[in-house]
């Protein structure tokens, strides 16, 4: 690691700390969205995602999309929310202002039909949105340690490369975080299937590794019942065309991002992480989804590898992107941050690469945009578990 690095970050009243301070317009339904959108449009240093959710859901669907939402206004690089709704619909801004309210970060709601329409809540959340940033452009970064740092780590278009450079590198900065103090978070249980056992070998307890099983079991017996057996075969196309022979494959490789610590816990999709050291997060292996529930869990930076190419990004998480080849890094500079297929070509080892993406870690925390953040890729979805009614 490179002691120049200082981490820097911003302190929030529930004692987390930030990467970033970004005001959030959070539209708790879709039809108040493109209001969203247009409140972003006009105060700079907002932030807000599109969405087909937030009305019609009952049971744990309904739950599931609540605590995202919720999810999303707590992570640390939120310093403010304003909370807009349109006011008849399922999942009600008050509620969802109430639960924010609770870390002590203002929190405003403003409703379409209450305040008259489109253009009166427009101008309204503005107002209130402008007072927000004005507020939050004057609190300083202050110090802090890896150990308050939530890393989400994902995978997306794969190829053959992915195991052996970029992944197992991602691997390494886990470990890196998690003797350090602080958390890492594996996700994606689709691409994890077939290296299940190799996880429930390192569980911390019987429970952690018995819910290994259950979740991946619940995870197949989904596709199951949409007639498909996905254990023997692989879904992706990009998947195969890169050079991967079968899910089993895909999932050998996507295991190692968790490096080779003990599995602490086990949490559910969007749910924060209640110990520090290695986490898996029950999430699917869409890469949108699995990105915000990461970040709705409390992650404050994502690792995404790629073999393929991505442009993905988060309204509120740096993304850091780490090509597993040099070819499609070169090809793809403007969405790709770092190149982990300089392993492949014998230029680096898996723990150089690791220290090489550690240091992206540290300037990123304190500032440094990735390429995500500056193309405005503001990717946005929940996983649903039942239908709409």
């Amino acid at each position: 690691m490179n002691n120049t690095h200082q981490l820097m970050g911003y302190r929030r009243p529930d004692g987390q700390i930030g990467i970033r301070n970004h005001v959030l317009i959070l539209p708790t339904i879709t039809c108040a969205t493109q209001t969203a959108q247009r409140i972003t449009e006009l105060v700079d240093g907002t932030v807000t995602f599109i969405h087909q959710h937030g009305c019609a859901q009952v049971g744990i669907d309904y739950d599931q999309t609540f605590n995202t939402y919720v999810g999303m206004g707590k992570n640390p690089n939120v310093y403010g929310v304003v909370v807009l709704g349109l006011g008849c619909e399922t999942h009600q801004a008050r509620s969802v202002a109430g639960e924010l309210r609770k870390t002590g970060k203002p929190v405003e709601v403003v409703s379409i039909q209450d305040h008259g329409g489109t253009l009166h809540a427009i101008a309204e959340g503005a107002k209130i949105a402008a007072n927000m940033v004005q507020e939050a452009s004057a609190q300083m970064r202050v110090p802090f340690d890896f150990s308050e740092l939530i890393i989400g780590t994902e995978c997306g278009g794969s190829d053959a490369c992915s195991g052996l450079s970029a992944n197992p590198a991602v691997g390494a900065v886990s470990d890196m975080i998690v003797d350090r103090g602080g958390t890492a978070i594996l996700a994606e249980t689709t691409e994890l299937i077939g290296a299940e056992h190799l996880l429930a070998d390192r569980a911390a307890n019987d429970h952690v590794s018995q819910r290994v099983y259950e979740v991946i079991s619940a995870m197949e017996n989904r596709a199951i019942q949409m007639g498909v057996d996905i254990r023997t075969g692989n879904p992706s196309p990009g998947n195969i065309k890169g050079g991967l022979s079968s899910l089993e494959e895909k999932s050998l490789g996507a295991a190692t991002k968790a490096g080779t610590r003990t599995l602490q816990e086990l949490v559910n999709y969007a749910e924060s992480p209640t110990k520090k050291g290695l986490v898996w997060m029950d999430t699917p292996g869409h890469d949108i989804e699995q990105l915000t529930g990461m970040v709705a869990g409390g992650a404050q930076i994502v690792l995404f590898t790629s073999g393929r190419g991505t442009p993905t990004g988060s309204p509120i998480a740096p993304v850091i992107k780490i090509s597993t080849n040099t070819g499609m890094f070169e090809q793809m500079s403007e969405n790709m941050d770092l190149n982990a297929g300089t392993i492949i070509e014998g230029k680096e080892t898996v723990e150089e690469v690791g220290t090489r993406i550690l240091d992206e870690i540290a300037l990123v925390s304190s500032g440094k945009k990735t390429k995500s953040e500056i193309l405005k890729q503001h990717d946005f979805g929940i996983w649903r578990i039942g239908p709409t009614f």
